[in-house]
C-alpha cells in the first residue's frame, strides 16, 4: 500500500502467543488492568486462526479491572497533595462557615464574594478569600469534582508550584476583569445591569484558567478538545444566563488561555492546529451541542439574564405564568381556552414537546459526529427555519427601529454563526446515508406523520363535541401543526378547535408526541447505522470476491469506502475504481480469480471507453503493467513495495542490531505488544490511539490524506487487526494495523497501514511492533509481510526514463514535507525485497488530468490557504 507516513488499526490475535527474539511472549489483547496470568483474552472478531492454549478464565471477570481502575485513582490522588489540600480547605470552611449545609450567607458574600459592591467598598481581599467558599451545596460538589479532574493532571503536566500560582492568578485577574467587564456591559445594555451588581464566590473561575493552561500541555486531541470545552461551558452561561459568575469564567478561561500560550512558547508542536476530518466533526457537533443546551440550562435559572435568553422560548417552551394567561383570557373567550390548553400540556406527558427543538438538535449533533451529509443538510434547514421564524416574529410584534440592531444581534446571531460554521466546514459531511437506509427512514417518518395527523383529525371527527368550538374536519386540519410543534409556537397558529373533554385532550397530548418519538428515534437509529459505500450489494461482492481469490499485497484497500466496482462478464475478477475529472483511477490491481485478472484489464479499459472515461491503473503490479503494455499503454514506476519473507525470518546477525536493539530495551522498559480488533478496544485504548493520531495530523499543518492511505475510520474493519505497545501504565506507546492478503479464503499474507507512534514514548516502538508482528505473523503461518509501498521513492535499481527523472526530483522536493524516502529508508531495516509499483495508462496527453486526478484523490479536502502552506514548504 502507498503510504506517506504512519498510521494505525486493530487485530484481533487467533494464534498461539507470538514469541520475541529473545523468547519473550508478545501479550495478547486483555482489558485494562489484568495481569497475563488472569486468564485468556475475550475473543475478538477477525481472521479465524488457532486459538492459544490458555489458563482457566476468571470467574470473576468484572471486579479485576474495577479494583485495578480505583488503585490508578487512588495513586494520582496521592500523586496529587496540592489537590488534596485545596479540597479539604474548601470544605472545612464550608462546614465552618454554614455554607455547605446552607449556602453562602450573604454576609459571608459580602464579605468574601468579588463583584463591584464588594470592590466598591473597598474588600481588596474579595478576589482571593472567594476561592475558599462555594454559593450552595451543589456548588461544592461540581467544583469538587472539577478539582479532583484537573488538579491532578496539572500537578503532574505544570508542577505544583505552577499548579497553585496559576489557579492563584488566574481566580485573581478573571475576576476582576469579569466585575470589569459587566460594569462595561451595564452602560451599553440595561439587561446586565443585575449582573453589575451581583457578587460571586468560588474557585471555578481559577479552575477555568488552569484548565486554559494545561490544555497546552495535553496531546493535540485533547488540547483541542478542553480549549473548545473550556471556553463554550462559560460562553454559553454567559450568553443565555448572563450572572456575574459567569462573565468572570469565560474571563478566566481566556486569562489562562493567553497565558498558557506564552508560558509554551518556543513549543514546535504547538503551531499548527490543523485537525483530521473526524475530530473536525466532532468539535463541530460539540458546537451544536452548547447551542441545544443552551437555553435547557437557562431555563433552570428564575433569573436568567443572557443576551441570547431573548427569544430562547422559540428553543425551549416554557410555562404561562398567571399573568400571561390573563392576558390571554383578556383578548378572547377563544385565546383563553388556548392559554389553558397550553397549560395542560405541562401537567402531562406532552410536556416533553417543549424540550423537542434542544432534542433535535441533540440528534442533529450524532449525526454531524458521523460525518453524514443528510445530518449536515437538516442542521441547516432547522437553522434557517429558526432565523425565518424570528424574523417574521419581530415583523408581526412591529418592534421599533431603533430596537433592529440589538434584536439581530441578540437573536439571530446564535443561528447565524451555527450556519456560517456548518457551510465553512460542509466538506467535512460527505457521508451519505444509503439509499435503502434512506428509503426506510422516510417510509417510518411519514407513516408516523400519516398516522398521528389521520388519528387526530379522524377521531377527532367522531368527538366533535369535546372541541371548542365544535370541530370539523377543515378546523381540525388547520389545527394540525400546532398539534406537531412546541408549545411556544401556538401563538403563530391560526385559530383551531380547543380540545375540552377528555378524549380530545388524549389526541392533543399524544398525537404529535408520538410522532416526534418515533421521529427522533428512526434519525438517531439512521444515522447510527455504518456508512457503506454508494454502490453497497457491489460492495460485498467485491469482498466476498477478494476473500475466494485473493489479488495482490494492496488488494484490501478495494474494501474501502469510496470506491466504485467493475465486474468482468463472468464475474470473476472486479476493478475498484472512482472517477475524479473524467479519470478513472484505480484502487491497486485487478483482484479475483488469477486466470481472469489479465482480462480485466483490456475489460475495464472497453468499460471507460465507452463512458468518455480516461483509465488509469494506479500502484499496480508488474504483471498488471504486462497486460496493459500489451494494448499499447505507457507506464512509469510510482512507489516500490516493500515485501519481507517469514518462513526463514530470523532477527540474527549485524544486519538486524537496529531490530534487536529495540526489542531489547521494549522489554526493560515493561512495553509489550497486544492484538486488539477496534471495535472490541476499551475506550480508554480508542482514545489514545485518537489522540495519537490527531497529533500526527496536526502536526502536518495539511489535511489528511486518503485514497491509498488509511486513518481511522478504516480500523473499524473486522478483518483488520491491529498492534498496539502499551507500558505497565497502559499508556500507548505506538500503533500498527494490518490488512490481510488472502489466497483460496484464507490470508497468507499481511500488509502494514496505519503505523503512529506517540511523540513522547519509546523511540524504538515502530520497529519493535513490526517485529513482534512478523513473529507472530510467521509463527501463525503466513508466508509474507507487506511492509506496503513509499509513493514517489524508490531503491533506483533501474534507469530511470526522462518522465521518470522528474517524478524522482519530485519526490526529492516533497521530502521535507511527507518523508517518502526518509519512509523507504526506515523499512530498509527490515531487509525487504523490493518490489516496484507502476502506474498504466492509455494516453501521454491524459496525464495532467491524471495527475490533477491522483492530487484529488489524495487530498480531496485541500483548501486554496493549503495549497499555498504547502507551496511554501516545498519553496522553503
Amino acid at each position: 500500500m502507498i503510504r506517506l507516513g504512519a498510521a494505525s488499526a486493530l487485530f484481533a490475535d487467533r494464534g498461539e502467543p507470538a514469541v520475541s527474539a529473545q523468547g519473550v511472549p508478545v501479550q495478547p489483547a486483555r482489558a485494562p488492568g489484568v495481569r497475563a496470568s488472569d486468564g485468556p483474552a475475550p475473543e475478538p472478531s477477525g481472521p479465524k486462526t488457532p486459538a492459544p492454549k490458555s489458563p482457566a478464565p476468571d470467574t470473576r471477570p468484572g471486579r479485576r479491572p474495577v479494583r485495578a481502575a480505583a488503585a490508578r485513582i487512588v495513586a494520582r490522588l496521592r500523586a496529587a497533595p496540592l489537590t488534596l489540600t485545596l479540597l479539604a480547605v474548601l470544605w472545612a470552611v464550608g462546614g465552618a462557615s454554614g455554607s455547605l449545609a446552607h449556602g453562602a450567607s450573604r454576609g459571608v458574600l459580602a464579605k468574601a464574594g468579588v463583584g463591584l459592591p464588594t470592590l466598591a467598598e473597598g474588600h481588596w481581599w474579595a478576589p482571593v478569600t472567594s476561592l475558599f467558599w462555594c454559593a450552595s451545596a451543589g456548588s461544592y460538589i461540581s467544583t469538587s469534582l472539577l478539582l479532583l479532574l484537573l488538579g491532578p493532571v496539572a500537578e503532574s503536566r505544570l508542577g505544583r508550584p505552577r499548579t497553585l500560582a496559576v489557579l492563584v492568578v488566574g481566580q485573581l485577574l478573571g475576576t476582576l476583569l469579569g466585575s470589569g467587564l459587566s460594569a462595561v456591559a451595564a452602560r451599553a445594555d440595561d439587561q446586565w445591569a443585575a449582573a453589575a451588581e451581583q457578587t460571586a464566590i468560588g474557585p471555578v473561575t481559577g479552575l477555568f484558567a488552569l484548565a486554559g493552561v494545561l490544555g497546552y500541555r495535553l496531546t493535540v486531541l485533547w488540547r483541542r478538545r478542553l480549549h473548545l470545552l473550556v471556553v463554550l461551558v462559560p460562553l454559553v452561561m454567559t450568553l443565555y444566563v448572563g450572572h456575574l459568575q459567569s462573565v468572570q469564567r469565560i474571563s478566566g478561561a481566556l486569562i489562562g488561555l493567553a497565558a498558557g500560550a506564552l508560558l509554551s512558547r518556543g513549543r514546535p508542536h504547538l503551531r499548527s492546529h490543523r485537525s483530521s476530518h473526524t475530530e473536525t466533526r466532532v468539535l463541530v457537533a460539540l458546537c451544536l451541542v452548547a447551542a441545544a443546551l443552551g437555553p435547557m440550562i437557562a431555563s433552570l435559572y428564575d433569573n436568567a439574564a443572557g443576551p441570547f435568553n431573548t427569544f430562547s422560548e422559540i428553543y425551549l417552551s416554557h410555562r404561562l405564568t398567571p399573568d400571561e394567561v390573563a392576558e390571554f383570557c383578556a383578548r378572547s373567550a377563544h385565546d383563553c381556552a388556548r392559554a389553558h390548553a397550553v397549560e395542560r400540556i405541562f401537567d402531562t406527558p406532552a410536556r416533553l414537546m417543549a424540550t423537542l427543538f434542544p432534542a433535535l438538535l441533540l440528534v442533529l449533533a450524532e449525526g454531524l459526529r458521523r460525518g453524514l451529509r443528510l445530518a449536515w443538510r437538516i442542521t441547516i434547514a432547522t437553522e434557517l427555519l429558526w432565523t425565518a421564524l424570528l424574523v417574521w416574529l419581530f415583523t408581526e410584534t412591529g418592534t421599533g427601529s431603533g430596537d433592529v440592531l440589538q434584536y439581530f444581534v441578540e437573536a439571530l446571531l446564535l443561528p447565524l454563526i451555527t450556519t456560517a460554521l456548518l457551510l465553512a466546514t460542509r466538506k467535512r459531511f460527505p457521508l451519505r446515508v444509503p439509499r435503502a437506509v434512506l428509503g426506510r427512514l422516510a417510509l417510518v417518518v411519514g407513516g408516523a406523520l400519516a398516522v398521528a395527523s389521520a388519528a387526530y383529525a379522524g377521531l377527532g371527527v367522531l368527538t366533535a363535541g369535546q372541541f371548542e368550538p365544535g370541530a370539523t374536519l377543515r378546523g381540525l386540519v388547520a389545527g394540525l401543526p400546532a398539534q406537531f410543534l412546541p408549545p411556544a409556537y401556538n401563538d403563530l397558529m391560526p385559530h383551531y378547535p380547543i380540545a375540552v373533554g377528555p378524549f380530545a385532550r388524549f389526541l392533543e397530548t399524544y398525537c404529535g408526541l408520538a410522532f416526534w418519538a418515533v421521529a427522533l428515534t428512526a434519525l438517531l437509529l439512521a444515522f447510527r447505522r455504518p456508512v457503506l459505500h454508494v454502490d453497497a450489494e457491489d460492495a460485498t461482492r467485491a469482498r466476498a470476491l477478494l476473500t475466494e481469490h485473493g489479488g495482490g499485497s494492496l488488494s484490501f484497500l478495494t474494501t474501502w469506502d469510496g470506491n466504485h466496482y467493475w465486474f468482468d462478464e463472468d464475474g470473476r475478477a472486479a476493478v475498484a475504481y472512482r472517477v475524479l475529472n473524467t479519470v478513472a483511477l484505480t484502487t491497486g490491481d485487478p483482484f479475483g480469480a488469477p486466470d481472469a485478472r489479465r482480462r480485466a484489464v483490456a475489460g475495464f479499459a472497453r468499460y471507460c471507453d465507452a463512458r468518455g472515461w480516461t483509465p488509469c491503473f494506479y500502484s499496480v503490479t508488474p504483471e498488471t503493467r504486462s497486460a496493459a503494455e500489451q494494448l499499447g499503454w505507457r507506464s512509469l514506476q510510482v512507489a516500490e513495495d516493500t515485501v519481507v519473507a517469514l518462513p526463514e525470518l530470523a532477527f540474527t546477525g549485524r544486519k538486524w542490531q537496529d531490530i534487536r536493539t529495540a526489542l531489547n530495551k521494549a522489554g526493560k522498559q515493561g512495553i509489550t505488544a497486544e492484538w486488539w480488533s477496534y471495535h472490541e478496544a476499551p475506550i480508554a485504548l480508542k482514545e489514545q490511539i485518537r489522540a495519537i493520531s490527531e497529533e500526527w495530523v496536526s502536526e502536518k499543518g495539511l489535511p489528511e490524506m486518503g485514497f491509498t492511505l488509511g486513518g481511522l475510520e478504516e480500523l473499524d474493519d473486522p478483518a483488520v487487526r491491529l498492534l498496539i505497545a502499551v507500558d505497565q501504565d497502559r499508556t500507548v506507546h505506538g500503533l500498527t494495523s494490518w490488512m490481510p492478503v488472502y489466497e483460496n479464503g484464507e490470508p497468507v499474507g499481511w500488509t502494514l497501514d496505519f503505523m503512529r507512534r506517540r511523540s513522547d514514548g519509546f523511540r524504538g516502538v515502530t520497529e519493535f511492533l513490526i517485529a513482534s508482528a512478523a513473529l507472530g505473523f510467521k509463527q501463525e503461518g503466513a508466508s509474507f509481510l507487506s511492509l506496503s509501498g513509499a509513493p514517489l521513492a524508490r531503491s533506483e535499481k533501474e534507469p530511470p526514463t526522462g518522465l521518470q527523472k522528474t517524478l524522482d526530483w519530485l519526490g526529492r522536493v516533497l521530502e521535507p514535507v511527507y518523508g517518502f524516502r526518509s519512509l523507504l529508508a526506515f523499512k530498509a531495516k527490515f531487509q525487504p525485497e523490493y518490489r516496484p509499483m507502476y502506474m498504466a495508462y492509455p494516453d501521454p496527453a491524459a496525464l495532467p488530468s491524471i495527475t490533477r486526478a491522483i492530487g484529488k484523490a489524495y487530498l480531496p479536502h485541500l483548501t486554496p490557504a493549503q495549497g499555498v502552506r504547502l507551496m511554501r514548504k516545498l519553496s522553503s
